[in-house]
Formats: structure tokens, C-alpha cells, sequence
């Protein structure tokens, strides 16, 4: 009897995996199913506000353990099962992936072709508060093409950390140099 093909086994299964996955407090950021000589393997990554630690890692691979087990029809045979977290190389295309990478530094290719390294501030569903050169600067989300969160290795400036700090908060960036005086209290 031959198993199902690759597409149709990870159909029917990514959304028991989702719900395994949401029930322990994580997004399902991606399913797949490969075959891997006679096994298969099937991998898992989760994400969530918070990040995900080795402890959780650990916790969700149980639980979507117990659900690959009890569909194991669909599988048709034994499997390896790799739970991990995104990785830094992962594009940012849905709005918690932005919230999640706020104050980081990004490289953004917008679909006109212009290219921009900006710090992430406050995202919401339609788009993103970037800082670019020492400017604030509204991003929409349909018009980036690529984007990809850069390595650091070191502190981000703590004077861009503030301007997108006063930017969320709804704070003018007009009068930041004022002498602190009655008049301006």
C-alpha cells in the first residue's frame, strides 16, 4: 500500500499540529513534511511575544508528539519529529513578526526597489514605525517586498531607542533640547 504524497500528509495534519501548538501559548510559524529514507521527517518551528526557550522547545515537541502518534494512519510509517525556533535569517512578512523584532535593526527591500537599514519601532496591523537615518519613517506593509532582521553585535544606540520610544507613546519629537524651566514643566 503506498503512503499519501508529501503535500497531502502535511495538510491533513498541520492543523492538529496548530492546535497542539496553541495550546501551549505558541504561533505555528511553519510545518513541513519530508521524506528522509524510509522515515519522514517532519519539522516544526513555533514563535511567540516572549521567544521560546529549550524548556518549551521540549514541552511542545511532547505535545505534537501525541498528535503525530494519533493520526500515525496518515503518516503511514515511522517519523523524526524537529521542533525548533525561527532563526535570525527569517523574513518578516506577517505583523507579529515585526512586533516581535521592535528595536531591532532591519534590512527592508519596499517594492519600488528602494533599499533601507532601519530600526523597528511600533507595529500594528497595516504597517510599521521605522527609524532610518535618524528619521522616523511609516512603512506599510504591502509596500515591502523583503525583509530581514540584521545581526548585531553590540547595543543599539540609545538615542534611536528613545526616539522610537516617544514615537509610541505619541510624544513630539519637538523640544527635546528645551532647558528644563517652569514654563516648560
Amino acid at each position: 500500500m503506498s503512503s499519501p504524497p508529501r503535500g497531502a500528509i502535511a495538510a491533513q495534519l498541520e492543523p492538529v499540529v496548530a492546535e497542539a501548538v496553541a495550546r501551549k501559548g505558541f504561533d505555528l510559524e511553519q510545518f513541513d513534511v519530508q521524506q528522509a529514507g524510509r522515515r519522514r521527517l517532519i519539522k516544526v518551528v513555533i514563535d511567540s511575544d516572549d521567544g521560546v526557550g529549550l524548556d518549551e522547545i521540549s514541552d511542545v515537541s511532547r505535545a505534537v508528539s501525541e498528535v503525530l502518534d494519533a493520526h500515525e494512519h496518515v503518516l503511514a510509517g515511522s517519523y523524526t519529529l524537529e521542533v525548533t525556533s525561527p532563526g535570525v535569517d527569517r523574513p518578516l512578512t506577517l505583523p507579529r513578526h515585526w512586533r516581535r523584532a521592535r528595536y531591532r535593526l532591519v534590512k527592508i527591500r519596499l517594492v519600488d526597489g528602494q533599499k533601507l537599514v532601519a530600526r523597528v519601532g511600533s507595529a500594528d496591523d497595516e504597517g510599521v514605525t521605522v527609524l532610518v537615518g535618524g528619521e522616523l519613517r511609516r512603512v506599510a506593509y504591502c509596500d515591502v517586498e523583503r525583509a530581514v532582521v540584521e545581526v548585531e553585535f553590540q547595543q543599539p544606540p540609545a538615542e534611536d531607542l528613545a526616539k522610537l520610544e516617544r514615537a509610541a507613546s505619541g510624544v513630539s519629537q519637538q523640544g527635546d533640547d528645551r532647558e528644563d524651566t517652569e514654563e516648560s514643566r
